[in-house]
């Protein structure tokens, strides 16, 4: 990865300008009446697109719809600031335009209410990535905080097929060993651990180990580092403690495997009350701190000066920014 040349200040800033940067996963307070427009701190840290999340395991069908329907609303109209991301081309089309490319995930599949159909009807709605589990066993499989790992199940593979078939990408961040690399075994599109840290560098439940990490990247798909203090290293969220690792998991699979997924959320207070609210969901480890720490958006400028000045060379530094993630739209979406 070494380059002969130091980049200077000036080239950063050109650089990181052109770069199409891509954030695959945040959370907004899950209400209707949320504040959308705090995404905006994206576009002005140099984003083109950002997933956003809109429900979770303790949501049912109708919560998250009235979710994701206000959210899709503040989208559509306000058209000088979004563009709606049916597409890899709306995402190119948000960046020629200096505008910020929105589509939506779902972090567990309680929110299918159970039925395969509704696969289609949250695709066609914007819901472009899904997570089969989220930290423990649902109908789908099971999570990394399970005591007991039953891997994907029956249902989990045929919401898989129709992931496959309807154009949403696969998630295995959140899922347990088991189930992870029973779905990067059942899909046949890339799947991506949209917002993981390594357990190598950090162990934690939550953290992939480096098998995952190589059988993810096998399927063409990425692994999205996030910017959870708790996951990076003890609540720790320096530009440094991120960088370790991106720099494993560079080592381990190339750059092009490797993007980001910062998990930033943008109501701390509202996390703690769900930590709270959902203790069957989330181990007593998460309550060490008083407080957990997120690498913010305005961080984005800063990690992209890092990557060059580790010396990852340019098409590195813009594939780990986001033309990695965009690869796997180009392939998956349809």
């Amino acid at each position: 990865m070494k380059q002969e040349h130091a980049t200077t200040q000036p080239d950063l800033a050109a650089e990181y300008a052109r770069a199409l940067v891509w954030e695959q996963h945040c959370c907004l307070p899950l209400d209707p009446d949320t504040r959308v427009d705090e995404l905006w701190r994206y576009a002005e840290s140099g984003a083109s697109f950002v997933s956003v999340n809109v429900g979770y395991a303790p949501h049912d069908i109708d919560d998250t719809i009235s979710v994701l329907s206000a959210f899709r609303r503040h989208v559509l109209t306000n058209p000088d600031r979004y563009v709606m991301a049916d597409s890899a081309d709306d995402v190119r089309r948000a960046k020629a335009t200096g505008r910020l490319a929105v589509a939506f995930d779902l972090e567990d599949t309680r929110p299918l209410g159970g039925r395969i159909d509704t696969v289609q009807t949250y695709y066609d709605l914007g819901v472009r990535t899904m997570l089969l589990t989220y930290n423990q066993q649902n109908a789908a499989g099971s999570g990394c905080h399970d005591d007991s790992d039953g891997g994907l199940t029956e249902f989990g593979r045929e919401v898989v097929a129709e992931m496959n078939r309807v154009g949403m990408v696969v998630d295995a961040t959140h899922c347990s060993y088991r189930t992870s690399m029973d779905l990067f075994a059942a899909s046949t599109s890339p799947v991506v651990l949209s917002h993981s840290a390594t357990r190598a560098i950090h162990d934690h439940q939550r953290n992939v180990w480096d098998d995952q990490i190589r059988a993810c990247a096998e399927t063409g798909g990425v692994i999205g580092i996030n910017g959870v203090g708790i996951f990076l290293g003890d609540n720790d969220t320096s530009t440094e403690a991120l960088m370790r690792h991106i720099d494993h998991a560079v080592d381990l699979v190339g750059w092009e495997h490797v993007g980001i997924g910062l998990d930033f959320c943008f109501a701390a207070d509202d996390v703690n009350a769900e930590l709270t609210q959902n203790p069957d969901l989330f181990p007593s480890s998460y309550e060490k701190w008083d407080r957990i720490d997120f690498v913010e958006p305005e961080r984005l400028p800063e990690i992209a000066a890092e990557l060059a000045n580790r010396s990852y060379p340019p098409e590195a530094v813009r594939g780990i920014l986001g033309e990695n993630f965009l690869r796997v739209a180009q392939n998956v979406w349809r």
